[in-house]
């Protein structure tokens, strides 16, 4: 049943307040979560719009005037550096009729001058010029709208909401994990999309449990002991902590997954060992790519950040990966890999592209399809949730954060 055919319940006014009531703890989603219009709006206006989200490495705009546009959802962000080098995030609508002022995916320009009626905004978003109007028009009052930004380690975070979440709690993380591997450092390797049919909380509840890598993921399998349950690898766990130490390294780890009650965005870092002979996240566990950060050798650990519902980050010593979950509607969504390596690495040189690429490439295309197959079989009307298993403690902690977040006004 979904939330329409619930409007005239006498119990509940609100049908998705009365789905989430009848949740079964300990359980997946009922069906409705995951193809209810209504249920993506709501997600849309108390998850999406309410957290930050990793948009980019700031690599991507390294010189005044560069740009790119991104798509989230219904809304289109400007990312821009302005002449100062300062880092914008700008809606890409026109303050007159709102027409797209940026028409071109990415570029490098001193001013958007909007196609409909020429009205001209700075790369900072100020409106510059309006033509022919009245000498009273306030071009003050009239520039792009902004959304929140911050840029934490090379990465750029930004938030739709009007009064953004505290950010001290994930900044102060960042810094003592992607700071350690230089990430502030860092450029951008290589970007690739994947639309995947399928509502965004099936592709993120996929990404978050290790309990399908076994079965799911035989290559990811053979270098990381994360396919194993977590009491089975406290050994290699405290091994790799070792070398860490050894390098004069300290990694941050810290949990602070939270709901948005308290104010704060929710952050959960921690680390976990490849197996024995491993070096990093590679086809053979070889090197891919020069040292990164703080690293003058390799310590056999990765490092796993969850971030505000929807971006996730992967440390290796040598190379560094950015998973950004994007819904797009109800039943579609897409996922973003980002590979980082050290920004004086050169192509060719210092790293193979098709063997940077080739463990993560492979993985999220077994994900895309492991996720659609779910999908289709949350479709029929003979679903039931089944009960989550213990390797699954991520998923659950994350549906009952969904379930909490959702039904906060």
């Amino acid at each position: 049943m979904l939330a329409s055919d619930l409007k005239n319940d006498p119990v509940l006014v609100d049908p998705i307040d009365r789905l989430v009531s009848a949740y079964r703890p300990g359980y997946a989603l009922e069906r409705p979560f995951y193809f209810d219009p209504a249920i993506f709006e709501r997600d849309m206006e108390r998850v999406f719009f309410r957290h930050w989200h990793c948009l980019a490495h700031e690599s991507v705009i390294p010189n005044p005037g560069d740009f790119e546009v991104f798509k989230l959802a219904s809304e289109a962000v400007i990312l821009t550096r302005g002449a100062d080098g300062s880092v914008h995030a700008l809606l890409n609508l026109c303050r007159h009729r709102g027409a797209e002022v940026c028409t071109k995916e990415k570029g490098n320009a001193k001013a958007f001058v909007c196609p409909y009626h020429a009205w001209t905004y700075g790369n900072d978003g100020a409106l510059r010029a309006a033509r022919l109007m009245p000498k009273d028009f306030d071009r003050q009052a009239h520039g792009l709208k902004k959304v929140h930004v911050r840029v934490v380690e090379g990465l750029v975070f930004i938030s739709f909401a009007k009064e953004p979440l505290d950010f001290s709690e994930v900044e102060a993380l960042l810094h003592a994990t992607c700071g350690q591997y230089g990430w502030a450092s860092a450029k951008v390797a290589h970007r690739q999309s994947y639309t995947i049919d399928a509502n965004w909380k099936l592709a993120v509840e996929n990404y978050v449990e290790c309990y399908h890598c076994g079965p799911a993921h035989p290559e990811y399998s053979e270098t990381h002991a994360l396919e194993q349950p977590l009491h089975m690898i406290e050994e290699l766990n405290a091994v790799m902590e070792a070398r860490t130490c050894a390098l004069g390294i300290e990694i941050g780890s810290g949990n602070h997954w939270q709901s948005s009650a308290g104010g704060k965005e929710t952050i959960h870092a921690f680390r976990y060992a490849l197996y024995d002979g491993v070096k990093t996240g590679s086809k053979d566990g070889q090197p891919l790519s020069t040292l990164m950060g703080r690293f003058s050798d390799f310590d056999g650990g990765v490092t796993s950040i969850h971030l505000g519902g929807t971006s996730f980050l992967v440390c290796y010593a040598d190379h560094g990966m950015i998973y950004r979950f994007i819904p797009k509607t109800v039943d579609t969504c897409e996922m973003e890999l980002i590979w980082l390596v050290d920004g004086k690495a050169e192509a060719g040189i210092d790293y193979d592209f098709e063997k940077l690429t080739w463990l993560w490439r492979v993985t999220t295309d077994e994900d895309k399809a492991i996720i659609e197959h779910t999908a289709r079989g949350v479709r029929s009307h003979f679903y039931e949730p089944g009960p989550i298993a213990p390797m699954e403690q991520n998923e659950l902690r994350y549906i009952n954060w969904y379930l909490e977040e959702i039904s906060r006004p």
